[in-house]
């Protein structure tokens, strides 16, 4: 098994994905989790209409009608609309105004990079030349020496790369009549920002500065956002104290877009302060001091930059126009947004920090402002109310929406599918899908990719390929992100087939990237498929010669892991640097924590010092699986070893090196070591947690230190949860060695109660029991164990065995090999044991019984039959026990004379003499020699059968020495008399033994003739 710091990839991760995906189709994100909700519920108040208060569970949502989703008006409703509390809201009782303004938008129209543009003139055919022509220069020595300047920036602004934006831009700055201006400057650093090609950028800047361009609002608001989504926030929010430097006050598009880079980042305060700081004429950020920010792409966290460091780069020594003395009109004035998007992005602000209640305040501002709301602004407010639980508003929220003709778009009904499907109500978020067309719009990559992450995760398989069809109607394919988890869908129904055919489908058509191949293989890898994986592994590749991902080889590990083929795994890893890829620190983390799983701890050993050598640092998880793997292989020295190591290479420890360290030495009764690192963890700090403690308390009940356990037992009580069932049977099990019946009984009864008693407690409690001579409430606990079915493997069934066999209840034992062979349970060397002890009570021969357990020793065939045969004829299971002998009386293999002899006696007891003679007989022509057992098993058949002539013949044998003198054979023939009611004859055979025979010669019980 592959431990869990291994590669793997879920659909949780997916999920997450998909939600990003969703919520920047609008600039929405995800909320916060770093801020709880402390304001009260917020409900939006619609003419006066208001909504139900309704706390809406991300377990439990609001049953739709089968027809919610098909009127032709409304897209959802929720049942709790038609139910209104009448509990104390918040209600701001607002009407909706919404003001549109049309454009009048020239009517020639073309398209560039798929995209609808509409220009009017010459400018169609320039950009159809320029997207057509890869010789820039000489379509634009052709057509563009004499273009105004705005028809300049049409062709500057629809350019696919900076290469060629800057390329455009060099030949109109050639022009002898050309004039700088900002506007183009914008163009270009807008281009090269998002490239990151930030040397460029700072080129383009300074020969700004030298040609008398000065920066506007527009040319600072562009630099903080490509600077923010390049990941470099705090140099993004510098530009914004350059510009105040400069004399430059934001106007409100610069505002928002600080606005959203502070709102992106998690600083919802300085997000807010800022906002209120611009509204009331100033923008001072000396005081706002930034956190260090976690760049998304790779995790990495970035200090902050200092403005004095910022500044005297060559960037900002050049630039801008002079600070103009004093404080201009435009700094103190009081301000109030208007622009729609501002409004949006405080709402979207608010909702992410939880704080819906202000969240509605700016929904109801834009109203009171007369501020003209527009689909992103019911969109965020919509996910703003159902990713808080409030569906019923945001569904509300869809209607008002509709009735004031703003219609919604196709990401409108993304968020509803996210929100539906979050809430577990699936049917609404497929009806939601389907709606999207039906009201006139087209699904997106995002509406296919969510639904079908949607279904995939419930194995929904007839559902998701009746949405593929529709995608292939619409000559739309499958987007390779989704494509791992509808193998992974099929890979759970078992349909291996239509998973691979889809794959060979996708591969021919979009193709896979490494990571969504490794997701592939990561989906196999989980069910154990690994040559499955492998195929995908060795598959076919998009391009000629490319060479597979670090991340695809770390997953395939995995998948030969997993599969315990560790020689697989560890020749992968050997030869992907001849293959052109380096194994990274994952790679070497899941072969060492794959190796320890296997116990083969001296690769792990080798792998641990190669790692290190490389230059990567183990991760702690990495540590804890090889200490792990020395204390359960008893290696407790070498265990010790590398935990000095670890601290040695700066990893510290936590509960789980802990917790293997104390529990390898208390396996072993090292009380005083274990106890040494228990201290050693309390001084790092670090909590002891249930596995610690139990593993302690098992120490202290091996040495049998009641106090010390004791102590333990009530210090986890303390723990949320409590102590764990390991712990609650290592407290019986020490009250059980000490006898202490009462405490003992406490403890199980807690179990019971909490439903937490397991095989274990049941059978140690009736060892208790048992040892303490209470044999009617050792029953009753075997008893309550076999109702709770909790009899599951060898060691329970042997150990209520025994407490039947202990209370003479042999038919019970007998019972319960019956369901261990029903349950295909191969009983075990405890198993035979109890079952040679029912043997030895319910009166069966003991010669027999010496001769079968000889049988059973030097594992002779059949002699696990003969003896479960045996058991069942001695407790009068006939049936049961003609049905076992068959097993070896029909076998088409010479048998040995204990297998005769049992089914003699299985037959005999049943009162199927024919069929014990019969048996006899061919005994006989097998060439096999009656002995002693089978003289006794015959006198047996005789004796029941009435044949007082078979017994005399057998007793005239051992009368006259032809079968040597034994103590069960005489005993069975005066039984066998008298079963046939010739009570003379038994009292003759009495009086022989009395008068006519050495009393020493029946003590021989030699079982040979």
């Amino acid at each position: 098994m592959l431990p869990s710091g291994s590669y793997s990839y879920t659909h949780s991760q997916t999920s997450r994905e998909l939600r990003h995906q969703i919520l920047l189709q609008q600039h929405i994100y995800s909320p916060s989790k770093l801020l709880s909700l402390h304001s009260p519920k917020v409900f939006l108040g619609f003419n006066n209409n208001h909504l139900k208060n309704h706390n809406f569970s991300r377990k439990k949502h609001c049953p739709l009608p089968n027809n919610s989703l098909l009127g032709d008006k409304k897209v959802v409703y929720s049942q709790t609309q038609k139910q209104r509390s009448k509990e104390s809201r918040v209600s701001l009782g607002f009407k909706l105004q919404c003001h549109s303004k049309s454009l009048n938008l020239p009517t020639k129209g073309f398209s560039v990079n798929g995209k609808k543009k509409k220009y009017g003139g010459i400018l169609p055919s320039i950009l159809r030349s320029l997207e057509s022509n890869n010789d820039v220069e000489k379509t634009l020595y052709s057509f563009c020496e004499n273009l105004s300047p705005k028809e300049q920036t049409v062709v500057l602004k629809e350019q696919r790369n900076w290469e060629r934006v800057v390329r455009v831009f060099e030949f109109f700055k050639s022009q002898k009549d050309y004039v700088p201006n900002v506007i183009h400057y914008n163009i270009v650093l807008r281009a090269l920002g998002r490239a990151q090609r930030w040397d460029e950028l700072r080129l383009r800047w300074i020969d700004m500065v030298k040609s008398g361009v000065l920066a506007t609002n527009n040319t600072y608001g562009m630099l903080v956002d490509v600077y923010a989504k390049a990941g470099l926030v705090v140099e993004a929010l510098l530009w914004i104290k350059h510009m105040r430097l400069r004399g430059l006050f934001p106007d409100e598009v610069t505002m928002n877009t600080v606005l959203k880079v502070l709102k992106d980042a998690g600083e919802f305060d300085k997000a807010e302060r800022f906002y209120k700081d611009w509204c009331a004429g100033r923008v001072e950020l000396d005081g706002l001091e930034l956190d260090p920010m976690v760049d998304s792409k790779n995790g990495s966290r970035s200090e902050p930059v200092s403005f004095k460091h910022f500044l005297l780069t060559e960037l900002f020594k050049t630039g801008g126009r002079m600070k103009i003395g004093g404080s201009s009109d435009e700094e103190t004035l009081a301000r109030k947004p208007r622009l729609t998007s501002t409004y949006n992005t405080l709402i979207d602000l608010y909702g992410k920090a939880g704080r819906l209640k202000d969240a509605a305040e700016v929904f109801s501002e834009m109203l009171k402002s007369g501020v003209a709301m527009d689909t992103i602004t019911f969109n965020t407010m919509i996910f703003t109310c159902g990713s808080h639980g409030l569906l019923s508003e945001a569904e509300s929220l869809l209607d008002k929406m509709e009735e004031r003709q703003i219609s919604p778009d196709t990401r409108t009904y993304n968020i509803f599918l996210y929100l539906y499907a979050d809430a577990g109500n699936i049917n609404a978020a497929v009806e939601c899908y389907w709606r999207i067309r039906k009201v006139g719009l087209v699904p997106d990559n995002v509406s296919r990719r969510t639904i079908l992450h949607i279904l995939c995760e419930r194995n929904m398989v007839r559902e998701v390929e009746t949405v593929i069809e529709e995608m292939e109607k619409s000559s739309q394919q499958i987007d390779e992100h989704s494509v791992p988890g509808i193998v992974k869908m099929y890979i759970n129904e078992g349909l291996h087939d239509r998973a691979k055919k889809l794959l060979d489908k996708c591969q021919f058509g979009v193709g896979f990237s490494s990571k969504v191949r490794a997701a592939i293989i990561d989906a196999y890898a989980e069910r154990g498929l690994w040559a499955e994986a492998e195929a995908v592994f060795y598959g076919k590749r998009d391009l000629l010669g490319q060479k597979k991902d670090v991340l695809e080889y770390n997953v395939m590990v995995k998948a030969y892991g997993k599969a315990k083929l560790y020689d697989k795994a560890f020749s992968l890893f050997k030869g992907m640097r001849n293959h052109g890829t380096w194994p990274d620190e994952g790679t070497y983390n899941s072969l060492i924590q794959m190796f320890s799983g296997g116990d083969l701890v001296d690769q792990a050993r080798d792998l641990l010092d190669e790692m290190q050598g490389a230059g990567f640092k183990p991760q702690c998880l990495t540590f804890s699986a090889v200490i792990a793997c020395h204390a359960r292989l008893g290696q407790l020295s070498d265990a010790v070893d590398v935990f000095q190591e670890m601290v040695k290479t700066g990893v510290k420890p936590n509960e789980v090196v802990y917790g293997s360290l104390i529990n390898g030495f208390a396996e072993v009764g090292k009380v005083e070591e274990a106890l040494k690192y228990f201290q050693l963890m309390e001084e790092s700090g670090i909590p002891a947690n249930q596995i610690v403690l139990t593993s302690l308390i098992k120490v202290y009940s091996k040495l049998g230190c009641f106090d010390g356990a004791k102590h333990l037992y009530k210090k986890m009580n303390d723990l949320e949860g409590g102590p764990d069932i390991i712990a609650s049977n290592s407290m019986i099990s020490l009250y059980a060695d000490l006898g202490m019946v009462s405490e003992a009984e406490l403890v199980f009864k807690n179990l019971r109660e909490n439903g937490q008693a397991d095989g274990v407690s049941f059978a140690t409690m009736m060892y208790l029991y048992k040892s303490m001579g209470m044999l009617d409430e050792a029953i009753d606990i075997a008893e309550e164990m076999k109702q709770s079915g909790l009899l599951r493997d060898c060691v329970s069934y042997n150990k209520v065995m025994a407490c039947y066999a202990t209370n003479g209840q042999l038919r019970e034992c007998a019972d319960l090999l019956h369901d261990m062979v029903g349950q295909k349970l191969l009983p075990d060397g405890g198993t035979f044991k109890m079952l040679f002890t029912v043997l030895k009570k319910g009166g069966f021969p003991t010669e027999a019984i010496t001769q079968l357990e000889s049988a059973y020793l030097e594992g002779k065939p059949y002699a696990r039959q003969a003896i479960i045969t045996s058991v069942f004829s001695v407790v009068g299971l006939h049936a049961l026990a003609l049905e076992s002998s068959e097993s070896f009386t029909k076998a088409e293999v010479a048998l040995d004379s204990f297998a005769y002899n049992v089914a003699i006696y299985a037959y005999g007891s049943s009162g199927e003499i024919d069929k014990a003679l019969k048996t006899f007989m061919k005994m006989q022509d097998e060439g096999l020699e009656p002995d002693l057992v089978t003289y006794i098993n015959l006198v047996h058949c005789y004796g029941k059968a009435g044949m007082v002539q078979g017994v005399k013949r057998i007793y005239n044998q051992l009368k006259y020495g032809e079968i040597k003198p034994n103590d069960s054979l005489v005993k069975a023939i005066v039984d066998a008399y008298k079963s046939a009611n010739r009570h003379d004859l038994a009292e003759l055979v009495n009086q022989d033994i009395r008068f006519g025979f050495d009393s020493q010669q029946y003590s021989d019980s030699e079982t040979e003739v």
